[in-house]
């Protein structure tokens, strides 16, 4: 009989580069090692801690919930309506909105991907520098990627005028990917400005914006974050929104988020969800339900609701006091990194090779990606000073 041998047929995939350096930093023996990379939040004890609201609402969670059973492919629907209500407030035009949850915010990025690759003709624009996974995913869906440049690293600038004329020549029915607050990996915010002229280019030119919103709350404010995403839904005729919960709950292995449509018919979004939940079926099945149960108690419950602000402000707070120590210490190696003090959310890009990435990896024990990006969010006040003596000789 003969063997098959379909396995060695496969080809050999690249490991996550991120995934490859948590494990590199793991085996590391040496005590002075300093993580850089991975985006979670820590404290100043370099723990990424429960939140209280959260535990809180596991344990009320104990104490009430009757049932394991499924939840079905659109998930919870009282999570999904709690946190609209906390993303999208009583704003966005009096648009109807319909979502679905899903497992994390990539989930809703793939879902959403699966939708818009429907149009063969259609583009996603990506500016770039952006989160390593995006492409990916849009990518295995086989939509078609077009990119600008969004960020210059050397001068730690939004290269807005560039953005704009891109999005001008962008063909209607293209899908554009915009980033909310707190930018992945950049850390560069955009000005209220510069949103409305985004607002009034996509709809001119009947584009559909798809807003990744992944850390709403770390950066100016709650609301603030929101804002200028909820102008560009007043102004479009469609939009999509994946939300996270992973970094402004700390439920990042709980794998929580959902997907939000936003049209000028209620049954036209009812069609469009129903073609998400018949992609989620044949691919998860069902949403995970622990961590959508847990924000769904921690927002309708309002001494939690309180709580768990209260903590996303200290998390806001610690943020920009370390964004302004670290804008110090660099910025006497770059005068532009002084930026970063402007800068908002977990994350910043240092004008760096990846040649000397890898040497700081080896010689100092520091490691982040090869980009360049550091997890501002997961530094230590105290390690800043030191940690950018010892980068600064590095940049270029």
């Amino acid at each position: 009989m003969n063997k098959t041998a379909f396995f060695d047929t496969l080809t050999e995939q690249k490991p996550d580069p991120l995934l490859g350096l948590i494990a590199k930093f793991a085996a590391d023996p040496r005590p002075g090692k300093i993580d850089l990379g991975v985006g979670v939040y820590r404290d100043e004890t370099g723990r990424t801690p429960v939140m209280k609201a959260v535990k809180a609402a596991e344990h009320l969670l104990w104490e009430t919930q009757q049932s394991k059973s499924y939840i079905g492919p659109e998930g919870d629907p009282v999570f999904l309506r709690a946190l609209a209500s906390e993303v999208f407030g009583e704003r966005h035009g009096g648009k109807p909105v319909a979502g679905i949850q899903t497992p994390g915010g990539t989930g809703a990025l793939r879902l959403a991907a699966e939708l818009l690759a429907l149009d063969k003709r259609r583009k996603i624009w990506i500016g770039t520098p952006t989160w390593v996974n995006h492409q990916a995913i849009f990518a295995s869906v086989g939509l078609q990627i077009a990119t600008y440049r969004f960020f210059d690293i050397e001068k730690q600038a939004v290269l807005v005028d560039e953005m704009l004329t891109t999005l001008r020549n962008a063909a209607p029915g293209d899908a554009v990917l915009l980033q909310t607050s707190c930018h992945n990996p950049a850390g560069a915010a955009l000005s209220p400005q510069n949103w409305r002229d985004i607002a009034d280019i996509i709809a001119a030119n009947g584009l559909i914006p798809l807003f990744d919103n992944a850390y709403q709350g770390l950066g100016r404010g709650r609301v603030e974050d929101a804002a200028s995403m909820i102008d560009v839904i007043e102004t479009v005729a469609e939009a999509i929104v994946a939300v996270s919960c992973s970094k402004s709950f700390s439920l990042y292995r709980e794998r929580t988020g959902a997907a939000y449509l936003f049209g000028d018919r209620q049954a036209s979004l009812s069609k469009a969800i129903g073609n998400l939940a018949s992609y989620a079926r044949t691919s998860y099945s069902m949403p995970p339900a622990h961590g959508a149960a847990i924000v769904a108690a921690t927002l309708e419950d309002p001494s939690l609701h309180r709580t768990w602000v209260d903590e996303l402000s200290e998390m806001r707070t610690r943020i920009v006091e370390i964004r302004q120590a670290a804008a110090e210490a660099f910025g006497q190696f770059r005068a532009e990194l002084a930026n970063i003090s402007s800068q908002e959310g977990m994350f910043s890009l240092l004008p760096i090779s990846p040649e000397n990435v890898r040497q700081l990896r080896s010689e100092h024990g520091i490691y982040m990606p090869d980009s360049g990006r550091i997890n501002v969010a997961g530094m230590r006040v105290k390690d800043i000073a030191s940690v950018a003596e010892r980068i600064g000789p590095y940049l270029t």
